[in-house]
């Protein structure tokens, strides 16, 4: 019988689905393990091999936790809603749902021939009207909450009405807009409802507010900090700039703490924790108010080190801080505008990361230092930002470096209040080491000291306090986009209100065309039929608008986190019509026990998701504070790109005055020419071979006659330049196939190619990233067609640890490929089956034992390459040790299935099993198969080693001595003679000195 993997893969394949293997029960006397993977964005170039990575770990986990006798609950779905969907719909017309459905067949298909145990009955689409029906439900209870500082958690919108309507708002403690008035009980109930309404927004969970926005004109949209990359868009490089927009934004800035201490409770790595630490930003410090010399204005700041008040020598506004044009004067108006231009086109990410370009401007103002009440100039500068802390900073050049370096480029005072500190070259910003001079009453203090005494004084005067402040800022949850989740909101009057869960979801609507409309509003503004008609409780026309029973819905579209941040609970009850989640089976799977994905989510989908969930748990509606337990950041698969080298000439003229019009001036060359990559660096072999180029061929004749002419230089000056190809042209020694190149895109139909010797064409290989632009990708369907899923399985795990980065190479494969033939070939023979009931030897049991115990191991400490060699070292073993015993080949597939599956459910069957291979328990370790019972002794005569003599390993010294003199190879080699003395290490050696 030949090991057939395709017709195996398949069969077993097929089994799974129509037997639903790996479908989970929401109750079970077994313990539950949830393992979970950071679903995809279902992307029309479907997989690649890289993709796979973390699902083939997650897959391998899930089928071990059932052999461990765990009810798994191992789902996957699609993050469906997404831009690039959109863009493509923008691009062609065609609805992205049409684009969307077609990409999850290719991607359901491909994750189908890799063998994945996956529970398909509970997938998930996000862009599904059933799913983001409760994605809105959510909104909403984020909408008609508000965050209790007293009691710590969110509660319900009614608890704060009714502490208004009792007793105003004065001593209510919440998390809420800077700006609240102060009002009593009576106020409050003599409010109109539309201003009830309108105060209620500024302490709402999500509200309305107007907001620095990172907006991409190309796209149309607003965009968070993580789809920015180098000041443009993440998708497709284009410029973002800083606007100010009215958006929904989500107070995440309230569960800022919690947060924090939540990162003590959970199994995450210390790297991704670290990250989240420092997007969080806890900072100990103080709020200092200066006031605005001419003006009513009052500058906040938040600053860590109040010790240093009596060190400023000016403040730096956000060029968009609010004030900045109420204070600027009238002389610095025109520079402080030009400057605010020019920043709004740069990322706040970028502003942040750029420590050495120093920029800023003056304002013309001043502001009045709280104890001293000297002036202090008031400047703008790129390098503060208007999204942390309060968007203004007391400059402090002689203990903050980037103070110091604006102070030095504009000549600004830098006064020193450090004792004993040198600060003409930089700043000083040893904290533990500072004694504070120059400072009146802060004088001789130590850096702690200081603090305490610094805010003392300013909270006496009333102009600072002490305070705790975060980095952390609300999410912005408006995006100007079709394809996303539409919110639940209608609008009287300009006052937001939520449909009843009763009738949602609100679908999206059709729309004429994707984009903005012309007068600027969101795609959703081009629906005809986008209103909300209160009697009715149904969208209707938005010609029957009237403001009285038919109002406008919201135009914007919810962001890609918002599906992304609770899907792992409705996994748990997918099909659930009255509920996201029954309590039962919420109750029953908690939370997620093992998730695995990309450390790229570290600041966005992971930090959004725990905001939500412990919101969730505020509410009642779940009860985990935290989404995920344990989390594993795969690495990532990298491509081996290949590249052609394009040459480029120059001939210069040798007088500039023969340099007219109608002549060739710079790069002189009609045809692209390439050039083998071992020839790149050997000059005057490609002067040569141009030349030869240039006079042979006919297309070059204009070419050829300005050389001839004697006007140019007769050396041509060589440039190269690397060109991706696709790798599928090149073969494994790195030579490019030239036909299938000059017919890849109409633009190489006519190019030339300076060859090696022997016609071939050498490409330059390099690893990056695997990514379908630089054409490096290398599609898991051709791989699984030539080798099988087992093999692309266990040569993924094979690369190397999964937290690395690692290189593909196809060629790599064949190794495992064969290795699994060689399994195969221990089972079956020709005849097929060739296991029997034979009893074991020693020698295969210890080989068993000692797998069973390194593959239970590596998979516990999720060491998955190392297992793949335990595989290839116990199979060599058992085939050298010509093993059939059904005692050791029954346990070793069962090791292996859950590597690969397919070839394990095979021979399970072959084995005369009627069940799958993955209800079977995992084997058990029996150390006393490895402990030695007897020892193969090397005897040697003066230290030369001449045979051994296996021996029990209980043997005492005397006895071992007794057993070799006597042996008939001892006497042989003695020939009568007596010995010196004979020395014996019990357990390792016996050496017989003549």
């Amino acid at each position: 019988m030949q090991y057939n993997f395709n017709e195996i893969e398949a069969k077993w394949q097929k089994y799974w689905s129509e037997n639903q293997t790996f479908k989970a029960e929401n109750q079970s006397d077994k313990p539950k393990y949830y393992v979970l993977d950071m679903f995809p964005y279902p992307s029309g170039a479907g997989l690649h091999v890289g993709h796979p990575l973390g699902y083939i770990a997650s897959d391998i986990y899930a089928r071990f936790k059932r052999h461990k006798g765990f009810n798994v609950l191992h789902p996957q779905g699609y993050d469906s809603f997404g831009l690039p969907a959109e863009q493509y719909a923008i691009q062609t017309g065609q609805h992205p749902a049409v684009t969307t459905e077609e990409n999850i067949k290719t991607y359901r298909r491909q994750l189908d021939q890799i063998g994945f145990s996956f529970d398909w009955s509970r997938e998930v689409r996000t862009s599904d009207p059933n799913y983001y029906k409760w994605t809105q439900w959510i909104f909403i209870q984020l909408f008609e909450s508000w965050y209790n500082n007293d009691t710590n958690k969110a509660e319900a919108i009614e608890t704060l009405i009714s502490k208004f309507a009792s007793e105003g708002n004065a001593y209510v403690n919440a998390v809420c807009d800077e700006d609240v008035a102060v009002f009593s009980a009576e106020t409050w109930n003599n409010f109109s409802s539309k201003k009830q309404q309108e105060i209620l927004l500024q302490y709402r969970l999500t509200y309305l507010a107007e907001t620095e926005v990172n907006w991409c004109p190309a796209l149309g949209t607003v965009l968070a900090n993580d789809e920015i990359v180098n000041g443009v868009s993440e998708r497709g490089g284009y410029p973002v700039i800083r606007k100010k927009m009215t958006q929904w934004s989500m107070r995440i800035s309230a569960y800022a703490e919690r947060l924090l201490q939540g990162l003590d409770t959970i199994d995450w790595t210390d790297s991704l924790k670290e990250s989240q630490r420092n997007w969080i930003g806890k900072s100990i410090g103080a709020s200092v108010s200066f006031s605005v010399n001419n003006h009513d204005e009052i500058i906040e700041v938040f600053t860590t080190r109040p010790d240093t008040i009596f060190g400023v020598s000016f403040m730096t506004l956000a060029p968009e801080h609010e004030l900045v044009s109420q204070i600027t004067t009238e002389a610095q108006k025109e520079e402080v505008e030009a400057y605010i231009e020019k920043t709004a086109k740069r990322s706040e990410r970028d502003r942040m990361a750029d420590v050495k370009t120093i920029s800023g401007v003056f304002t013309g103002a001043y502001a009045e230092h709280p104890f001293s009440k000297e002036p202090i100039p008031i400047w703008i500068g790129d390098y503060v930002l208007a999204g942390y802390g309060t968007g203004a900073v007391m400059s402090v050049p002689c203990g903050d470096q980037r103070d110091y370096a604006f102070a030095k480029h504009f000549n600004i005072p830098i006064p020193n209040i450090f004792e004993g500190v040198d600060i003409s070259e930089e700043a000083f910003t040893d904290k533990d080491k500072t004694i504070i001079t120059n400072s009146d009453f802060l004088n001789g203090l130590p850096y702690k000291k200081a603090m305490k005494r610094a805010i003392f004084e300013l909270e006496k005067i009333g102009q600072g306090e002490g305070k705790t402040n975060y980095r952390l800022r609300d999410a912005v949850f408006s995006r100007q986009r079709y394809w996303g989740e539409p919110f639940p909101v209608y609008y009287v009057n300009g006052i937001p209100k939520m449909i009843d869960k009763a009738h949602l979801p609100i679908r999206l609507p059709d729309v004429e065309k994707y984009l903005p409309t012309e007068t600027g509003e969101p795609p959703l503004g081009r629906a005809d039929v986008w209103a909300w008609d209160t009697k009715q409780c149904s969208v209707v026309s938005n010609e029957l608008i009237d403001n009285e029973t038919v109002f406008p819905l919201e135009l914007n579209t919810m962001p890609g986190w918002a599906g992304s941040s609770w899907y792992f609970f409705r996994y748990m009850d997918a099909q659930n019509d009255l509920d996201f989640a029954s309590e039962d089976a919420l109750k029953y799977w908690e939370n997620v026990d093992l998730y695995i994905g990309g450390s790229e989510h570290a600041t966005g989908h992971l930090l959004y998701a725990r905001f939500w969930v412990k919101f969730m748990k505020d509410r009642g509606f779940v009860g985990v504070e935290e989404p995920f337990k344990k989390l594993i950041n795969q690495g990532m698969i990298l491509g081996t790109s290949a590249f052609v080298n394009q040459l480029n000439y120059v001939f210069r003229y040798k007088n500039e005055a023969d340099l007219i019009e109608d002549t060739p001036t710079a790069s002189i060359y009609f045809k692209h020419v390439y050039i083998s990559n071992s020839l790149v660096n050997d000059n005057s072999k490609v002067e040569e071979l141009l030349f030869e180029l240039i006079n042979n061929d006919s297309e070059y004749k204009v070419l050829k006659d300005y050389i001839d002419s004697g006007k140019f230089e007769q050396k041509p000056e060589l440039f190269f330049y690397d060109k991706h190809v696709d790798v599928s042209f090149v073969n494994s020694s790195d030579e490019l196939n030239i036909e299938s190149f000059k017919n890849w895109r109409e633009e190489f139909n006519n190019v030339e190619f300076i060859t090696e010797e022997d016609g071939t064409f050498k490409v330059k290989r390099e690893v990056e990233k695997m990514s379908k632009s630089k054409y490096n990708v290398v599609n898991p369907d051709s791989i699984c067609e030539d080798y099988g899923a087992d093999s692309l399985r266990l040569y993924e795990m094979f690369l190397g640890p999964l937290e690395q980065y690692k290189p593909w190479n196809t060629a790599g494969i064949t190794g495992v490929h064969g290795f699994l033939k060689k399994l195969w070939k221990l089972y079956v023979d020709d005849n097929g089956i060739k296991v029997t009931n034979s009893e074991p030897s020693k020698d295969s049991l210890k080989t068993l034992h000692k797998t069973i115990k390194k593959v239970e191991e590596d998979i516990e400490n999720f060491s998955f390459n190392t297992s793949v060699s335990t595989f290839m070292i116990a199979v060599n073993e058992l085939t050298a040790q010509k093993c059939t015993s059904r005692d050791i080949l029954e346990p070793l597939v069962v090791l292996m299935s859950p590597y690969a599956p397919h070839i394990s459910e095979e021979l399970w069957h072959q084995l005369g099993h009627e069940e799958s291979i993955s209800t079977v328990a995992f084997p058990k370790f029996d150390e006393r198969h490895l402990i030695e019972s007897s020892k193969n002794y090397p005897i040697s005569f003066n230290g030369k080693m001449r045979f051994t003599l296996e021996l029990p390993m209980d043997m005492s010294k005397a006895d071992i001595e007794k057993a070799v003199m006597a042996h008939e190879k001892t006497q042989a080699q003695l020939e009568g003679r007596t010995p010196k003395k004979v020395i014996v290490v019990p357990g390792k050696i016996v050496n017989i000195v003549g």
